[in-house]
């Protein structure tokens, strides 16, 4: 409750989507405002994507749930091939490869999510925003998840919100501690992970 997908949403223009919503200040992003009225929020999205707390492969076969989202951002390379790359990247090729006319439905929750973020990346975003993607998992699959996460994040940047502080701690760089006391969400400080767990700055954050 203290804001934090409500923040993850503001970086690509998702609360555009909630009636009422609004927002004070920038997103810059190289160099841009991404609030400018001249801005594509589409295109916003699809440089930056998002993978949601529970998994939500479309009613498609493996396949088309990858090849779907890049068709209609005009892809005109290999198609196979850019599936294979986006289910290899999100280390769950070797579990779809053999059925990728079945539905991504049928996969197991953690498949499903891995299948979610394979389908962010085969638009070829710059950035991943996760709410909270391991949340409705169990631990092995949030293991395997946070595998693909430290993998992904030697292309492309990724913006995690998680309330497991275990987990922050494993799989971040730069870590952002929020707390709500009952009010608004307040951002209480930033730093490298590392830093901010073993030398915290705030005595709210220690």
């Amino acid at each position: 409750g203290c804001g934090k997908s409500t923040v993850l949403r503001a970086l690509n223009r998702m609360n555009d989507l909630i009636p009422g919503c609004s927002l004070k200040g920038r997103v810059v992003f190289d160099g841009h405002d991404l609030y400018d009225p001249r801005v594509d929020p589409v295109e916003v999205r699809r440089r930056i994507g998002m993978v949601f707390q529970k998994p939500n492969p479309f009613p498609k076969s493996i396949y088309e749930n990858i090849a779907f989202g890049a068709r209609i951002n005009g892809y005109k390379g290999d198609m196979d091939e850019l599936v294979e790359r986006s289910l290899r990247k999100a280390a769950v090729w070797d579990e779809c490869k053999d059925k990728l006319k079945e539905s991504g439905l049928a996969l197991s929750g953690g498949q499903q999510q891995r299948l979610c973020i394979a389908r962010s990346i085969a638009t070829e975003p710059e950035v991943i925003l996760m709410d909270e993607p391991c949340s409705a998992l169990d631990p092995g699959s949030t293991l395997r998840i946070e595998e693909t996460i430290r993998e992904l994040a030697n292309t492309m940047s990724i913006v995690i919100v998680t309330h497991n502080m275990q987990q922050a701690a494993r799989v971040s760089d730069y870590s952002a501690f929020m707390l709500s006391d009952g009010g608004p969400g307040e951002l209480i400080e930033v730093a490298p992970t590392s830093e901010l767990f073993s030398r915290p700055r705030d005595k709210r954050t220690e």
